[in-house]
């Protein structure tokens, strides 16, 4: 099947009560026919629904269709993009390892890596760039994860996914990518070479704004067992379920079957039913509203690339932007709707135009049907030093836009006014005066 038919029909049949819509699953717990059953279960020898914090009927089809749609042998979905990042990360890595990432990352995944794992003993080396070899001089026998996002947020470069591959598979190490930006209607990064992919559901795949949650996706491709000595959690005994080897009993899925039964079986990150449900409908109509992202994004780059107060645009889909290539090569001819600028007159500049918005909504998201605005250097990535920050790619001066499903003229409008307003002398601050007289 198509992405767009595998989207609201993959992974569900209808079941016994043969329910055109998925159903939500509310409950806590599944009742085992006995005791045989039961253990069964808990060891992992047959698989079936528990606890609601393990598994669940509605969530599983979730998870059948984002690995359908990703291209992947398996899915597990939790209750936060950051959590995905979370659990996939941890899975590999223990105090004394390290990873390697691109710098053009989401501000929380940048926060995450640069602070929050080196307390673990784990060290994070962030590439100067997003080349392959600059990625590939960081690597060496302690490396056990590459991680870079397949466009950045809000950096907007497209990485060169099949080179990269190449690159860190020739050390023995695998490829995590987050690709949230363009979903995997526009991209499938385990046709490229990456053997783990993360979403956060909460942006373009939920759509409207309402609810939260992350996926993690096993590409069933990295040969864990020809690299055992690096990675045992994968490939050594797992005491807490009577010495399973994840590598060895599960081959399909041992990445997402070792992130279930122990990143969420311990840390309980779970998604709910009702926000898999949620997550559903806006599977449903993704393939529409890319289309009508595209294109409104397309119109705004656009105007934006002439007008006088702007001094720089950055838009995949534009041939003046420095990814164009690779984005024509990765997306097909597409772009999401991420559109970045800056400002002329510096950050006091491009924060009056974040205050003088009316139509767009300013939002630490992205991917909704609403047009929405970030100031990433005040909002996202405002705890990052400014190294970390030139790093990241963010500049004073960036506006970044998520551009929404509403009139292309409408959001044209609401920009011209705001750069309008960023642009007018300021009135002078009366009560900092000094007193005359």
């Amino acid at each position: 099947m198509h992405d767009e038919t595998i989207a609201i029909h993959g992974g569900y049949s209808g079941g016994s009560t043969r329910a055109v819509a998925v159903p939500i699953y509310q409950t806590v717990a599944h009742e085992f026919t006995d005791h045989q059953q039961a253990g069964e279960i808990f060891d992992l020898q047959t698989p079936g629904f528990h606890y609601n914090r393990i598994n669940n009927p509605t969530c599983d089809v979730l998870e059948r269709r984002l690995a359908l749609l990703e291209g992947g042998t398996a899915a597990l979905v939790l209750s936060s993009g950051m959590a995905a990042v979370t659990a996939a990360v941890l899975n590999l890595l223990d105090a004394g390892d390290n990873m390697v990432a691109t710098p053009q990352l989401y501000g929380a995944s940048f926060t995450y890596f640069a602070h929050v794992l080196p307390r673990y003993g784990i060290e994070v080396r962030f590439a100067p760039d997003d080349s392959a070899e600059a990625i590939e001089s960081l690597l060496d026998e302690h490396t056990k994860a590459f991680f870079c996002e397949s466009v950045g947020n809000p950096a907007g470069n497209m990485l060169d996914l099949e080179t990269v591959a190449a690159a860190v598979h020739a050390h023995g190490v695998p490829m995590i990518v987050d690709n949230t930006v363009p979903t995997p209607l526009l991209l499938k990064p385990i046709q490229h070479g990456a053997d783990v992919v993360v979403h956060s559901l909460t942006k373009f795949i939920g759509g409207h704004g309402t609810t939260t949650g992350g996926a993690i996706v096993d590409g069933g491709t990295f040969p864990w067992n020809d690299h055992a000595e690096r990675f045992p959690a994968l490939t050594q005994p797992e005491p807490a379920f009577h010495g399973i080897r994840y590598a060895t009993d599960f081959p399909e899925a041992p990445f997402v079957t070792r992130c279930r039964t122990v990143a969420m079986r311990n840390t309980g990150p779970t998604l709910a039913p009702l926000n898999a449900f949620l997550f559903l409908q806006g599977l449903e109509d993704l393939a529409v509203r890319l289309e009508r992202h595209e294109a409104n994004a397309r119109a705004v780059a656009d105007h934006l690339a002439h007008h006088p107060q702007v001094a720089w645009v950055s838009f995949l889909g534009r041939p003046d932007n420095p990814y164009f290539d690779l984005a024509q090569r990765y997306l097909g001819g597409h772009a999401p709707s991420i559109v970045t600028f800056g400002v002329r007159g510096g950050r006091d500049a491009a924060i009056r135009v974040y205050d003088s918005v009316n139509l767009f909504k300013r939002l630490m998201n992205m991917g909704d049907a609403k047009s929405l605005v970030a100031h990433p250097a005040s909002t996202t990535h405002r705890q990052l030093t400014e190294g970390e920050l030139e790093q990241a790619r963010v500049t004073p001066d960036m506006i970044r836009l998520s551009i929404g499903l509403e009139h292309p003229d409408d959001l044209i409008e609401d920009l011209d006014q705001a750069l309008a307003a960023a642009t007018r002398p300021q009135a002078p601050d009366i009560a900092a005066a000094p007193a005359i007289g």
